[in-house]
């Protein structure tokens, strides 16, 4: 009886222990949401492989969620600018679905392309794996296959209109840029670039006077102070965003496949 009490004492403390740990790393984390530093983090993150060395012979656009959505709409947009600016480039929209539905997000980030003025001829659709692994193996077959098909003749030798080794430009959202980028080379892609899918906030002064809107006067005006009302929210995000990648990253890493 005197053990298992002890036992119990000991699994108590322990219990306390853990919930002293989570509580100040939370904490933690709700004073850092009141600087800037989740944003930089994140931004820093997400800039370190974006760039554009060379013109693509492939543009990919990595599907988020579903289609309206945030990350679904962002990517498409960046990738159709992409595809407008590089005429010659092949579109690759990498998304798992239904590929003869229309009503599909496969589909629908399609429509969106063409809506952009995107030639229908360019873009092709890889629609069978379900993360970033399984998408770039998918389309490294995928090229290689429509690189072997498209061929032409040039003093009976076989000349393809990419090289052996194609250039592509991946387009997702910031955060998820590096493991993107990564999680390709380790695939067998040699020259890979990356274009990070970053959304931009409104230009105009969004302040206000609270007296001036009236309401319960003795109640704190909250109108000129931005932090409180959206930055410290965003800062949050930026924050859980940061988290999820790093395991994702990490467990990545285990797995081999960057």
């Amino acid at each position: 009886m005197v053990k298992k009490k002890s036992i119990l004492k000991i699994l108590i403390k322990c219990f306390r222990i853990i919930l002293i740990s989570f509580g100040a790393i939370y904490l933690i984390f709700i004073l850092f949401a009141f600087t800037s530093a989740p944003f930089w983090t994140w931004y820093n993150f997400s800039v370190k492989h974006a760039r554009i060395s060379r013109p693509p012979d492939f543009i990919i656009i990595l599907g988020g969620g579903g289609m309206p959505s945030e990350t679904g709409l962002m990517r498409t947009w960046y990738g159709a600018k992409a595809a407008n600016y590089f005429t010659r480039s092949k579109i690759i929209i990498a998304l798992p679905g239904n590929s003869k539905d229309s009503l599909s997000s496969l589909r629908l980030m399609k429509n969106e392309l063409l809506l952009r003025g995107v030639d229908e001829e360019r873009i092709l659709l890889e629609d069978a794996g379900t993360n970033t692994r399984a998408q770039a193996v998918n389309i490294l077959k995928r090229i290689t296959d429509y690189g072997l098909r498209i061929t032409t003749t040039l003093n009976n030798s076989p000349v393809h209109q990419f090289s052996s080794s194609p250039a592509i430009l991946i387009v997702t959202s910031p955060e998820h840029l590096t493991r993107s980028v990564l999680t390709f080379k380790k695939a067998g892609f040699q020259k890979v670039d990356g274009v990070p899918a970053f959304e931009t906030t409104i230009e105009s002064d969004i302040t206000f006077n609270d007296r001036m809107l009236g309401g319960r006067q003795w109640i704190p005006g909250i109108g000129g102070n931005l932090t409180l009302r959206y930055q410290f929210w965003t800062q949050l995000r930026y924050e859980e965003l940061m988290i999820r990648e790093c395991l994702a990253m990490f467990y990545y890493k285990l797995k081999g496949w960057i």
